[in-house]
């Protein structure tokens, strides 16, 4: 049974480190828990994780834009994914009913996914915090009452907390997308299915003469995002697809067919859909 460092944003309990365990189920490893999603890119180029497992998107709160800009400048290449089915939890020390809540901490995007729940009891206070399981610990760690959790039930089991409401997210097909991310050398150099990016002229048709060449090669687009940066004189966008491939020879075909009509053209990583990365 091999091994592998994996680097998350958060601590352990998160859905980070689920996601991680599911997709590397079968192998040892060692979860590295990192503050931001800055670290935990970092701590793949240091050499110090073999893997680095961070979300891009989530189906009701949709896509952290923040982490497609800093894949692309990192240098990593996305190796695989997972899609982890969410369910959050609404969690306080032993004792505590949701009559003595008078405050929940937890991430801001795991409050996005349960507002219709939150909605309903506009007497509690909401506190941000870096990390689901992260306000799970604290709040065991200094036996606070009155205070409870959003997490995952990972989180409730490991730091001895309640559940005192489960499953609260609004949208009960709640599910994640995370990203694998490392070195080219540690993963497919082949797959069924490819992440690019580009930016086009600022002309119309532009990037709908783009996604037509895509079409006549056979390629299914399975996902769009635009994202704005300043290019010295002005705004512009890269737009950010994820790509089905018949075969692996379309990844060879996409620049020569898409160079002319785009401007920083990138393949920021070819993996196989929904398949793991390594041999188990």
């Amino acid at each position: 049974m091999s091994g592998y460092r994996i680097s998350i944003q958060g601590e352990a309990g998160s859905f980070h480190e689920v996601a991680a365990k599911q997709y590397f189920a079968g192998n040892s490893i060692e979860i590295i828990p990192c503050a931001t999603f800055d670290q935990t890119l970092a701590e793949v180029k240091k050499g110090k994780a073999d893997f680095g497992v961070m979300a891009i998107e989530n189906a009701r709160a949709g896509s952290i834009l923040y982490n497609y800009t800093i894949i692309r400048e990192s240098g990593l290449k996305i190796l695989g994914e997972h899609n982890l089915r969410v369910r959050q939890n609404l969690m306080a020390l032993p004792g505590q009913n949701f009559e003595d809540i008078k405050e929940i901490w937890s991430h801001p995007i795991a409050f996005s996914q349960c507002m219709s729940f939150l909605d309903r009891h506009p007497g509690i206070k909401l506190i941000e915090t870096e990390d689901t399981a992260g306000s799970a610990r604290i709040i065991s760690e200094r036996k606070l009452k009155g205070i409870a959790a959003i997490a995952s039930s990972r989180a409730a089991e490991m730091y001895g907390l309640k559940i005192i409401a489960p499953n609260i997210e609004t949208y009960h097909e709640n599910y994640t997308r995370f990203l694998v991310i490392g070195s080219r050398s540690k993963g497919h150099r082949t797959g069924n299915k490819a992440s690019i990016c580009f930016s086009v002229g600022h002309k119309p048709g532009s990037l709908a003469g783009v996604l037509t060449k895509l079409a006549e090669l056979n390629i299914n687009l399975t996902k769009i995002q635009s994202v704005p940066r300043l290019n010295g004189k002005g705004w512009e966008y890269l737009f950010y697809l994820d790509l089905e491939l018949p075969d692996d020879s379309m990844v060879e075909a996409i620049p020569g067919v898409l160079g002319d009509d785009t401007r920083d053209l990138e393949i920021l990583g070819i993996y196989m859909k929904n398949n793991t990365i390594y041999d188990s």
